[in-house]
C-alpha cells in the first residue's frame, strides 16, 4: 500500500509533504485521499491533470481515492494565483459544470460503491447557518495567520475581497467534513494550496484531535517557462467538444524535447523504464518519444482508439516538402495554401482566413497578409489544418 508515496517521488508528482513518517504509516492500510476541483468552467483542462493522475494512481496502488467537485467553493472562487477577483457565476452556471466535470473524471478513476468516490462541497456548505459556522468553525481560525499566507499576502497588494478570504477556511472544512464522515485525512492539491491544505490539518487536529496529511504538487511549466496547459489557441480542454482529441494529440506531440521525459512521467502510465528509456533518446530519435506521449496522454483522455485514430490522422495526412530556400523572402500563406492543395486559389485561401477556417499547428489564422517563416516549424514541420478536419503537413527540406 505504500507504493503509493514511491510511485509519486518516482514519476515527479511531489513539492511538499507535511510529514513523510506520517503519512507513510497512514498508507499502510487502504485509505482514502482527495483532491479538488472547483467548477469554475465546463470543462477542466491539461492544468488540472497532475491532481487527476495523483488519484488516478491512489487508486491504483491499492487505495480509495475522493474527488471533490467544488460546488459551494466555486460560488467564492479561490484567490491562489490570482491578482484580482475571479468572475463570479450563477448557481445554475457552477452546477451544469460540476456535471460535466463529474463525468470527465469518471474516465480517470472508477468511481462505485466500493472504488473511488464523487462528492460536491455544495452539498454541505450550502446548507450552513452563517452564525453557527462562525461559532463553531470560525473561531479556531487567526487573521493574523491567514493573512501571512503566501496566498492572501499576494492578493493584498492588489485588493483582497471579504468573500475570497473565506476561501481557506471552507477548503479547510472540507477536509474535515472528509475526515469525518469518509476516514479521510490526507489531502493532495498544486503547491499553491499548501496554506489551505496546513490549514484544514489544523482544524482537524483543533477540533476532532486528529493527525492528518498534506501533500502538494509541483506546479508544471514547460522548458521555456509557459504554463502547463497554455498555447497561443487558448487552453488545451480535456473535453473533446472543447479540445478535438486531434487537437489533444497534437498538444503534446509538439512538447519541448526537454520536457519529453518528464511529462512521460507525469502524464502516461508507461513503466518507469520505458520513460526512461524514451527520456534518452536525442535528436531526430526523440520525435519517437514525443509520439509514443502523445498517444499514450491522448489514451489516459480519450481512450486508445481515439488517441490511436488521433495518430493515424498525423501519420496520413497529406505532406508536400518545402526547400529551406522558400523562406528566404518570408512565404506568403495564401500561396503555401495552394502549394499543398489546400485551396484552389489564394481568392478561396483569403476566404478561409476571413472565416477562421485556417489554423497554423495550433494557432488560429486571423491576418490575409499572414506569411510562414522557419520559427513556424516545430522539428521541422508545420501542420496547417483547413477546417476541423483537414490537415496538410509541410515538411522542411534542408
Amino acid at each position: 500500500m505504500t507504493d503509493f508515496l514511491n510511485v509519486l517521488k518516482e514519476r515527479g508528482f511531489i513539492a511538499q509533504i507535511s510529514d513523510e513518517p506520517g503519512i507513510t504509516k497512514y498508507l499502510g492500510t487502504p485509505r482514502t485521499a482527495y483532491c479538488g476541483f472547483d467548477p469554475t468552467a465546463d470543462s477542466l483542462h491539461v492544468g488540472h491533470l497532475v491532481p487527476i493522475m495523483a488519484l488516478s494512481w491512489f487508486e491504483k496502488t491499492g487505495h480509495r481515492p475522493i474527488a471533490i467537485v467544488g460546488g459551494g467553493t466555486a460560488m467564492i472562487g479561490d484567490p491562489s494565483g490570482r491578482t484580482e477577483l475571479r468572475k463570479m457565476l450563477t448557481v445554475d452556471q457552477i452546477m451544469a459544470n460540476a456535471e460535466s466535470i463529474k463525468m470527465q473524471l469518471s474516465r480517470y478513476m472508477t468511481f462505485s460503491d466500493t472504488g473511488a468516490i464523487l462528492v460536491n462541497n455544495a452539498d454541505w456548505l450550502r446548507n450552513f447557518n452563517y452564525i453557527d459556522f462562525l461559532r463553531d468553525i470560525g473561531r479556531h481560525f487567526s487573521v493574523n495567520r491567514m493573512i501571512a499566507a503566501e496566498t492572501y499576502k499576494a492578493r493584498l497588494e492588489h485588493g483582497l475581497s471579504f468573500i475570497e478570504f473565506n476561501y481557506q477556511i471552507l477548503q479547510a472544512y472540507d477536509f474535515l467534513h472528509l475526515c469525518q464522515n469518509h476516514g479521510c485525512r490526507l489531502q493532495m492539491g498544486g503547491n499553491d494550496q499548501w496554506g489551505n491544505i496546513v490549514a484544514g490539518i489544523d482544524l482537524i487536529r483543533r477540533i476532532d484531535e486528529k493527525e492528518s496529511y498534506g501533500l502538494t504538487f509541483p506546479l508544471i511549466t514547460t522548458a521555456s517557462g509557459a504554463k502547463m496547459g497554455k498555447t497561443s489557441a487558448g487552453a488545451v480542454w480535456l473535453d473533446a467538444g472543447r479540445t478535438t482529441p486531434y487537437d489533444y494529440y497534437q498538444f503534446w506531440r509538439n512538447t519541448e524535447d526537454a520536457d519529453v521525459g518528464r511529462f512521460l512521467a507525469l502524464f502516461t502510465c508507461l513503466p518507469m523504464d520505458e520513460v526512461r528509456r524514451l527520456a534518452a533518446l536525442q535528436g531526430e530519435e526523440c520525435n519517437e518519444a514525443k509520439k509514443i506521449l502523445a498517444l499514450e496522454a491522448t489514451a489516459v483522455t480519450h481512450g486508445r482508439p481515439a488517441a490511436e485514430t488521433a495518430a493515424d490522422w498525423k501519420a496520413n495526412m497529406p505532406e508536400t516538402i518545402l526547400p529551406a530556400s522558400a523562406l528566404n523572402d518570408q512565404l506568403p500563406l495564401l500561396e503555401l495554401l495552394v502549394t499543398v492543395g489546400a485551396c484552389a486559389s489564394k481568392g478561396e485561401g483569403r476566404r478561409l482566413v476571413q472565416q477562421g477556417g485556417i489554423m497554423i499547428n495550433d494557432s488560429a489564422v486571423t491576418a490575409i497578409d499572414r506569411v510562414v517563416t522557419e520559427s513556424d516549424f516545430q522539428a521541422r514541420q508545420l501542420v496547417i489544418r483547413v477546417g476541423k478536419k483537414k490537415f496538410y503537413r509541410v515538411v522542411l527540406n534542408s
